[in-house]
């Protein structure tokens, strides 16, 4: 007795749908590190905060890693440190570091979103999808703290929040 097939794999990663996970990725590993900056920084009121996001671009990070592995690409480690954009010294510049961070992952995966396709991105674009929506949601608080309007970006991912 043989058992029914399952789902249909999904098609394997075009070079370029490669290359957007890969830089998905590497934001991921950034907001990892970020948040680990942020945290020495920004108000105990904000621990919660700070650890569901951290967590939430852990699991990501881990998840493109699997994903990567299944599609036979070595995904590359995180850097040991990175930049900010400005120095990070107070409650206010650790929350832009959170924004900016939050808005390279959520401009990383929209373009890996933009690279899949609805009936046939599966896993990978509902990835992309969550992570997006979870950038622009984490993002509103960081932007509340530092000050920035809009609190919300009006099209997540596209460059013009930060």
């Amino acid at each position: 007795m043989t058992s029914p097939p399952g789902p249909p794999a999904p098609p394997p990663l075009s070079d370029d749908l490669r290359d957007a996970v890969l830089a998905a990725l590497g934001t991921e590993h950034a907001a990892v590190w970020s948040y680990g900056l942020v945290s020495a920084f920004v108000p105990p009121a904000t621990t919660a905060t700070v650890t569901a996001a951290s967590l939430a671009h852990r699991e990501r990070r881990d998840a493109v890693v699997a994903l990567l592995a299944r599609e036979g690409v070595t995904p590359p480690a995180g850097a040991a440190a990175y930049r900010p954009p400005e120095p990070v010294t107070d409650a206010t510049s650790a929350a832009v570091l959170a924004v900016v961070a939050e808005d390279d992952v959520a401009a990383a995966w929209r373009a890996v979103a933009e690279r899949t396709e609805a009936d046939t991105g599966g896993e990978l674009r509902r990835l992309a999808l969550d992570a997006v929506t979870a950038a622009a949601t984490t993002s509103v608080t960081w932007r509340r703290l530092a000050g920035r309007t809009p609190l919300v970006p009006a099209f997540p991912g596209d460059g013009s929040a930060t």
